[in-house]
């Protein structure tokens, strides 16, 4: 007598939210566990505060207040320090192979990038939350209300949202890791070209010009005004037309650079 064979029912597939909870929970632990990568986001940006503050603070503002202009600029340059070890995650997971055992599983594997993301705007916002209290320890006094705080952590967090969807499209895009690391370091570089350090109004015509008209500017002249008490003007449409629109080309660039992964499978 044959036995009946029962057919395996088929795994449901898992929600996009049950998803992305999976992979968000999966680079937390990851973060927690790379300590040292941890500590330098933090200890970068405080230690490049520190330089501008007590080594070079003297000769750019006489009075001493120049760390009331320079925070600004250290929470963004955090930010991107933070964030550029998304790239690196990212091309990681895509070169060892576990994002192809992710789509043999009921999960959406695209949720791994999203994982990166979300996890990386945690930490960031830990890291940002560390250094202010470093900046106020030193000197930093902002005059601004409840309401403008939140406001000036809303630009930094809607930024660091908008420069992390940037590190996971360079991830994707990349063919190692080690080249991730390479491309994304080029992006730090844009704090230098801005008024985070000094007004734009000091530089070369040529240059002030691109420093005017480059995404960072605006986004700190809107953090700088808001942490001061004064109101924004136009840099605070500027700033959020700038990370609307990047984090809308970020995120359609790597959703393409996955499907076309996929594809070459």
């Amino acid at each position: 007598m044959t036995a009946l064979s029962i057919p395996a029912r088929p795994e449901r597939p898992v929600s996009p939210l049950a998803s992305a909870a999976v992979f968000v929970g999966r680079s937390i632990r990851h973060s927690l566990r790379d300590v040292e990568a941890l500590t330098m986001a933090i200890v970068l940006p405080v230690m490049l505060m520190l330089l501008f503050t007590f080594v070079f603070g003297g000769a750019l503002d006489s009075g001493g207040d120049y760390v009331q202009y320079v925070v600004p600029g250290i929470i963004l340059l955090c930010a991107g320090f933070g964030a550029s070890s998304t790239a690196v995650d990212v091309a990681r997971d895509m070169s060892d192979g576990i994002v192809d055992r992710f789509r043999t599983m009921p999960l959406r594997a695209r949720g791994v990038i999203t994982g990166h993301v979300v996890a990386s705007l945690l930490r960031n916002l830990v890291a940002t939350g560390v250094v202010i209290a470093v900046a106020l320890a030193v000197g930093f006094r902002p005059t601004a209300d409840a309401l403008q705080w939140l406001g000036a952590l809303g630009v930094v967090a809607l930024f660091i949202l908008a420069i992390t969807w940037l590190y996971a499209g360079i991830g994707l895009a990349a063919k190692s890791p080690t080249a991730a690391s390479g491309y994304g370091f080029a992006l730090l570089f844009l704090p230098y070209l801005s008024s985070a350090f000094v007004p734009t109004d000091t530089m070369p015509t040529w240059l002030q010009w691109i420093a005017e008209n480059q995404p960072i500017t605006p986004i700190i002249e809107t953090i700088r005004a808001l942490l001061f008490g004064r109101a924004p003007g136009s840099d605070l449409w500027w700033a959020l037309a700038w990370c609307t629109v990047l984090i809308a080309a970020a995120y359609a660039w790597s959703a393409w650079l996955f499907r076309r992964s996929a594809a070459r499978r």
